[in-house]
């Protein structure tokens, strides 16, 4: 057998044998190892060279992500199969088997290079602002299973020597256990498709499924799971499709709104409900917020019952004002005039069914802010001054009795 090399020497030159059948093979198989790793090697570095320092030169950023995916990295490893495949026949009757292995292994480099690129594509996308809108890492992983699914064939009729076509023709017997198989897989790819066209979830949405105790922002779609931070930290894995079939409250449009709801009761002590005499209209004067209302309104209540003549020494004839109205004008015109409210927006202060804990006064506004800290902030500094300034106008905010009441008023009864 003649050496592997022969056909680089000049025709005339002396070519060497060997008497040993095994030991002309061994050489050949050795030759085309070393060579095999010697191009490996060459090719590795001049993706780490050449091919690294032309990506750091270029303004373009896609191409750093391309290098950092290890696309070029991946697809050097091709370059040993390429020499092996030429180089079969040194492999003395083994030559197809050994041009079949060497595409197998091609066809796996191009899946690992595919995947690696996909990857890159779908990094490079979501830099972008509208990945947000559409986002697409479902609809891309479902690709590459599919081009691994088609890899997969390519590779068996190659070892087989048989036509994929022919292998594909016979999947269609095992439709129904493929359908059972990648059942997961073919609703979260319909369930990406749903989303993308319907918009109904961007990564940094604020979501809330309380069946999968999810309450917080959307931090990844995939294909088989949507990944959701809650507030305490924990992450929340999702079944994709799960969206497509279970209710969810997604909390974007508050955002894009630029208005965070406040709707908040405050609980009065209903005995504390009265009219108010002379003596309080006066005090209730003094401030700022409602002395002109509190001026009309006295105007017109005197001239109602004037009109009507009423006899207002009994003080359910005819109209009066009363502490739990005054207050609810009180509220509404400091709301009106806070600065971190939206003052084109739904603002209501109204009077709820009264219930065992007293007569809810509802306050419904939104706040300029929809960060959480700071919306908590304006939302306290409401409620602080409120709670506060509910003495001034007579009223009690409702309590159940405390420990420390139930025993202030045995020390009274001893008394």
């Amino acid at each position: 057998m003649i050496l592997l090399f022969d056909w680089v020497l000049p025709e005339k030159a002396e070519v060497f044998f060997y008497e040993n059948i095994w030991a002309s093979y061994l050489f050949n198989v050795a030759a085309v190892v070393f060579l095999s790793l010697a191009v490996w090697l060459l090719a590795r570095k001049f993706v780490n060279t050449f091919v690294k320092y032309t990506v750091k030169k270029t303004k373009n950023t896609w191409d750093d992500t391309l290098y950092e995916k290890k696309v070029f990295t991946k697809l050097a490893n091709i370059a040993p199969a390429l020499t092996v495949y030429w180089l079969s026949y040194a492999f003395a009757g083994g030559e197809q088997a050994i041009k079949k292995i060497a595409l197998s292994y091609m066809v796996f480099v191009v899946l690992a290079v595919f995947k690696s690129l996909s990857s890159a594509v779908l990094e490079i996308y979501e830099s972008f602002e509208i990945s947000k809108e559409k986002p697409l890492k479902g609809i891309v992983q479902t690709i590459v299973i599919l081009v691994y699914l088609l890899g997969v064939i390519i590779i068996i009729s190659i070892l087989i020597d048989r036509s994929p076509a022919l292998l594909l023709s016979g999947l269609g017997a095992m439709t129904a256990i493929m359908l059972l198989v990648f059942r997961d897989t073919i609703l979260g790819f319909v369930a990406g498709i749903q989303i993308i066209s319907n918009n109904s979830i961007r990564k940094g949405d604020w979501i809330v499924m309380s069946k999968y105790e999810a309450d917080g922002d959307v931090i990844d779609i995939a294909l088989h799971s949507v990944k959701v931070q809650n507030w305490d930290r924990t992450i929340v894995s999702i079944p994709t499709h799960k969206f497509l079939e279970e209710s969810f409250t997604n909390w974007r449009g508050m955002v894009e709104s630029g208005g965070r709801r406040i709707c908040r009761n405050i609980n009065i002590d209903m005995s504390s409900i009265h009219y108010l005499d002379e003596n309080e209209i006066q005090e209730l004067k003094k401030i700022e917020l409602i002395s002109d209302y509190l001026d009309k309104r006295i105007g017109e209540i005197k001239k109602w019952n004037e009109e009507n003549k009423a006899d207002t020494s009994m003080p359910v004839n005819g109209r009066r004002l009363t502490n739990i109205g005054t207050f609810r004008e009180y509220i509404k015109r400091y709301l009106l005039n806070h600065e971190g409210l939206r003052k084109d927006m739904t603002t209501i202060v109204r009077q709820m069914s009264p219930a065992e804990n007293g007569l809810p006064i509802q306050i419904y506004v939104f706040t300029k802010t929809t960060e959480w800290i700071k919306y908590e902030a304006v939302q306290s500094d409401i409620f602080d001054h409120l709670l506060s300034s509910i003495e001034f106008f007579g009223l009690r905010i409702f309590q159940n009795p405390s420990g420390h009441d139930l025993k202030a008023f045995s020390k009274q009864g001893k008394g």
